[in-house]
């Protein structure tokens, strides 16, 4: 059963990729930014949709070791420093979404930024996910 559900207020459209919020209980995650590098801390491309695969599946091995899932996943802010690349690539990111998240699609928002830390890095994912309570 689902701990969580989307939130559409009343005579919206219905977004597509994304929920405009998200509901639920469980125990709160917070990810910190995750870029597109490896466990040993090297930038995996210099290819914006590899480093968008990556970050993404850095998230979720976050989610994973705190004991939850990608569907616990209820909030994305993703950070790009081109957002012309970012939507040229769209057909691309919504492929790897599926392939790394599923059909699960929280709430979002993509923040066009100046830089990131790393220099190589072209896309940072921040997130937060509502964990299911851990029985005893």
């Amino acid at each position: 059963m689902s701990r969580h559900r989307s939130v559409l207020p009343d005579g919206w459209p219905r977004p597509s990729g994304y929920a405009n919020g998200m509901a639920g209980t469980g125990e709160v995650l917070a990810v910190a930014g995750q870029i597109g590098w490896d466990k040993d801390g090297r930038i995996v491309s210099d290819d914006f949709v590899a480093q968008f695969r990556q970050a993404l599946a850095n998230v979720v091995a976050v989610v994973t070791a705190a004991g939850g899932v990608a569907e616990d996943i209820v909030s994305v802010t993703v950070y790009v420093v081109d957002k012309v690349e970012y939507t040229g690539s769209l057909a691309d990111v919504g492929r790897v979404w599926r392939d790394v998240v599923g059909r699960h699609f929280p709430a979002m928002a993509l923040v066009q930024v100046v830089g990131l830390v790393e220099d190589r890095a072209k896309v940072e994912i921040q997130a937060l996910a509502l964990l299911q309570p851990r029985s005893a």
